[in-house]
């Protein structure tokens, strides 16, 4: 079993990272001396000076070698380690957020879209777990630059001083880069996310789209064309804004390169050509020479450091993505629960649900549902029968009104007794965990007949052990389980989302009676797509356009025209869907 490190404490990598960088910048601001000092012991030795001199300076020229060369390959075996590390740090805490938001819908009404999600949980958060390695190679590379001026100094105030002429510019240029690369890098991967999320959306539809005989089409319409490929021009949106922001990117990295290549050989030169004056005016040692050499090398590298600043930038931009989510805040939740024997009488009142634009999807709505009772939603396409229904177990939060399970308002309630007192069978249910057993959740053979499921349970390689991912299953099989998931708890408000639709009629038929029996004397609320789900039910809460049209028997309503061509409507849809 895996052991958690304590949060806060920073691990052995960014420990060793942390001190590599300083060891390999000081090694490299002491090379030039140690050099320096045996090419003037050398030319002493050559010359018939003290024999000690030479092997201590070739001795002290050793050691510093070989402490650049320790602490490069410890910082280039640490560094990718520590952003690796940071990543999955950065990528779990994303995940937790995401499941922590749950309740309330925050995620699909507040937030990215899946696809957009994925791309922050993949490469903006890979980005931003580079952060801390790009910081501190940017900052090792700023204070070695300080420290080659300050030896500079030391050999003579000149050679600082044509340093210095050089650094201005450079400090500008520097400045100028991150000023315009960090929102170009922050547009890069948002035209990324657009188009994982296009694509994300489109592969979701994609029978439909191979139905249709679309694929070269929604192709040009999601991914465009590049501005410089051939072919008409691209449409707004997808490769055509990842190209502009990459070509704008790469712009920006090569005006930053060439500059900085120019600047360096300006610096070096008018370093050079100033020790080169000390050294014949006999001012300046000849190792002096080379002392300022490397120097004004490890000096003028902080210009040279574009790709640091290009991974400061990408960390800043992920970083930014990153937080974006961190930032949506959890759907606050209660302490309350229910009324021991409460019937599970649903109360709506001044009910509003929006979209992003404010446009309301449903309501103003007043409606109870009284407890015990089976009511099924009916209306077309869009009428606000799944938002209705997601509203008693918060799967989405009204924006205005307020939604009582048994007089207690849902908000108040806790997670947990919300989840014991309203449970949910959907179309499409999601199965977790590694085996079925784990996906129906405390399900047993009993539960499984009564869903219709336990033939098929019988027929899979390893039964209730079988791995999920080796499942194969048709959409009315996965509805079965998901039945079975749902009979597995006592709830006492049932709520079916269009949860038999994958079903023939005549299993449907059986479920039905089935779930009327283990259901019996429980609030039910069903998404109803055909008429004999509405003819069983106690009561019709017929929706139009977002608003309750009528709440009444279904024999009562198929005395209106308007009904009855919606059930029609609703039966078709539900057919063309399947």
């Amino acid at each position: 079993m895996s052991r958690r490190r304590p949060t806060g404490r920073p691990s052995g990598q960014t420990v060793a990272l942390a001190v590599a960088l300083p060891v390999g910048a000081a090694a490299a601001l002491a090379l030039p001396a140690a050099l320096a000092g045996a090419v003037d012991a050398a030319l002493d030795h050559g010359s018939g000076g003290t024999p000690a001199t030479w092997p201590g300076a070739l001795a002290r020229l050793a050691l510093v070698l070989g402490a650049a060369a320790g602490a490069d390959a410890l910082a280039a075996a640490t560094g990718p380690a520590c952003a690796a590390e940071a990543t999955a740090a950065l990528r779990g805490r994303l995940v937790r957020h995401l499941l922590a938001l749950g309740p309330g819908g925050r995620l699909t009404h507040g937030g990215p879209p899946p696809g957009d999600l994925a791309a922050r949980l993949t490469g903006s958060a890979a980005d931003a777990g580079g952060r801390l390695p790009a910081v501190l190679g940017a900052t090792t590379a700023l204070l070695g630059s300080v420290g080659a001026i300050v030896g500079l100094g030391v050999l003579s105030p000149w050679l600082a001083l044509a340093f210095v002429g050089g650094v201005l510019p450079g400090a500008v240029l520097i400045r100028l880069f991150l000023r315009d690369a960090g929102p170009v890098f922050l547009r890069y991967q948002e035209a990324q996310a657009a188009v994982a999320a296009d694509l994300t959306a489109a592969l979701a539809g994609l029978a439909s789209i191979h139905a249709a005989g679309a694929e070269h089409r929604e192709a040009h319409r999601l991914l465009g064309r590049p501005p410089h490929g051939p072919g008409p021009a691209a449409e707004p949106g997808g490769l055509a804004d990842l190209s502009a922001a990459g070509h704008a990117l790469w712009a920006a990295q090569r005006r930053t390169a060439w500059q900085a290549m120019v600047l360096v050989a300006v610096v070096e030169v008018a370093v050079l050509a100033t020790a080169g004056t000390l050294v014949a005016g006999g001012r300046l040692a000849p190792g002096g020479l080379t002392a300022a050499a490397g120097w004004a090398a490890l000096g003028a590298g902080l210009f040279e450091q574009v790709e640091a600043l290009v991974g400061v930038a990408h960390a800043r931009a992920g970083r930014t993505r990153v937080d974006a989510v961190l930032a949506l805040e959890p759907a606050p939740v209660g302490t309350a629960v229910p009324p021991a024997d409460g019937p599970g009488t649903l109360v709506l009142r001044s009910v509003v649900v929006r979209d992003g634009d404010g446009r309301a999807l449903l309501g103003p709505l007043d409606l109870t549902l009284p407890g015990g009772a089976t009511v099924a939603l009916v209306g077309r396409s869009g009428s606000g029968k799944s938002l209705l229904a997601a509203l008693p177990g918060r799967l989405r939060d009204p924006d205005e009104g307020v939604v009582l399970l048994d007089g207690v308002p849902v908000t108040a309630l806790a997670p947990e007794a919300l989840r014991e007192a309203v449970g949910y069978a959907f179309a499409r249910p999601a199965l977790v965990g590694r085996t079925v057993r784990d996906a129906l959740d405390g399900a047993g053979p009993e539960q499984a007949a009564a869903a219709c499921a336990d033939g098929f349970l019988r027929r899979l390689p390893r039964g209730w052990d079988t791995p999920l991912d080796a499942l194969r299953l048709s959409g009315g099989e996965l509805q079965r389980l998901g039945l079975t998931r749902l009979l597995a708890r006592p709830t006492r408000v049932v709520v079916l989302d269009d949860a038999t639709s994958g079903l023939d009629l005549a299993t449907e038929y059986q479920v039905g009676e089935a779930l009327d029996r283990a259901t019996r004397g429980r609030t039910r609320l069903v998404v109803a797509h055909r008429e004999a789900a509405a003819a069983r039910a106690d009561l019709v809460a017929w929706l139009d356009d977002g608003h309750l049209r009528a709440l009444a028997p279904h024999r009562t309503l198929l005395t209106d025209p308007d009904y009855r061509a919606t059930l029609a409507g609703t039966a078709l849809e539900a057919a063309v869907a399947r």
